[in-house]
């Protein structure tokens, strides 16, 4: 992690962390003395919106740390680890909340507010407004899911206290108490919210397809040097949300020398790091044929096969020897069929078009667009 990304998410985090004890302090003096238990839950969630900022400085200082012998990749997946904790923070406290509401519905106590109380409440909810619009503007600047998960909070949390308001000033002007019901209600957008966030983080971890701009831009910075026929199978590894390692496949011309094909891979690793920031750690080639016109016409054909079916997305790699009688191809197959069961049609259906010739192909997963 850069040294100024950290520093970002830190400040952000000390600034959130300040507005968020400030409005916790005020709202449960607000909710102690009202009787309402709105309030303090709201003051509650601010708690525990600060406690989430702690988590999030300390996930930060955690993922900078330089890399080792026992994680010699980096230390960047731990703000995955701080988001998911973040996360479940927001679940907790919307769980007890909504036990906390569900009691005062039960045995209600009278409340009271005073006009101090109600432009404090409302203080609140335009300080959230732009806490959250600043928290996530900064997390996205510097791909921080803990912090835009925090100022998608304090967003939601905003509306939440702008519903405290409103269920004060009806209860002020006609005597009707709803906050129980209104704690209940805002329990559940917490719990909702908790719920998502845990989602999205399960997600960074398991591993999920891989930004479509950057593979795009990726492929085009490999396709747009003249040797090279087409770009296949890109894979990016994430570690951490400003660390990826990528491999991929270039198709080459068949007459091409190792020592051409070594400046040329080098030259596009340097030129794709310099342009998207992602370290190829491997770039394999297929062999294209480039002597043999009855190849190009066996392939049409071959390609014509492959892609009448459906689930068979693309058909790249492919290279024919005419004296060996040897065809190879790779298949990119959609998650709707068994992988097994496509190989088992293709090799089927082309070996009956094309008889005596030795076939391979090899599945590929439908990974990056």
């Amino acid at each position: 992690m850069n040294t100024d990304r950290e520093k970002i998410i830190v400040r952000t985090s000390c600034v959130g962390i300040a507005v968020n004890i400030l409005l916790a302090a005020f709202k449960a003096i607000v909710g102690l003395a009202s009787h309402s238990i709105a309030v303090v839950l709201d003051a509650v969630n601010n708690l525990s919106d600060a406690l989430s900022s702690v988590i999030t400085i300390l996930g930060a200082k955690l993922a900078g740390k330089k890399p080792d012998r026992k994680h010699p990749l980096g230390h960047g997946r731990i703000e995955y680890i701080s988001a998911m904790l973040v996360s479940a923070i927001v679940l907790y406290a919307g769980i007890t909340s909504l036990v906390e509401s569900v009691k005062k519905i039960l045995h209600p106590d009278e409340v009271s507010y005073s006009t101090i109380s109600l432009v404090i409440i409302a203080v609140a909810v335009v300080a959230k407004i732009f806490l959250g619009r600043y928290v996530k503007t900064k997390g996205e600047s510097v791909g921080s899911g803990a912090l835009i998960a925090s100022g998608t909070d304090a967003m939601s949390d905003a509306i939440l206290s702008f519903a405290v308001l409103v269920t004060a000033l009806i209860f002020t002007f006609t005597g009707v108490s709803l906050e129980a019901y209104v704690g209940v209600i805002i329990s559940i957008f917490i719990i909702k919210a908790g719920i998502e966030m845990i989602s999205d983080t399960v997600s960074d971890i398991l591993g999920k397809r891989a930004d479509e701009e950057v593979s795009k831009t990726i492929k085009h910075l490999l396709t747009e040097e003249p040797e090279v026929f087409g770009a296949y199978d890109l894979f990016l590894h994430n570690y951490g949300p400003d660390k990826f390692y990528g491999s991929v496949h270039i198709e080459l011309p068949d007459n091409m020398t190792v020592r051409e094909v070594d400046v040329l891979t080098r030259r596009v690793q340097a030129k794709i790091y310099k342009e998207t920031g992602v370290i190829m750690t491997g770039v394999g080639v297929y062999s294209h044929n480039t002597t043999d016109n009855e190849a190009s016409k066996i392939r049409n054909k071959v390609q014509k096969i492959v892609l009448d079916h459906d689930w068979a997305l693309q058909m790249h790699g492919f290279y024919l020897d005419q004296e060996e009688k040897d065809m190879r191809f790779d298949v990119v197959m959609s998650f709707d069929i068994d992988h097994h069961e496509g190989l088992e049609t293709l090799y089927k259906e082309v070996s009956e078009a094309f008889p005596g010739y030795k076939i391979t192909i090899a599945p590929d997963i439908d990974i990056t667009d």
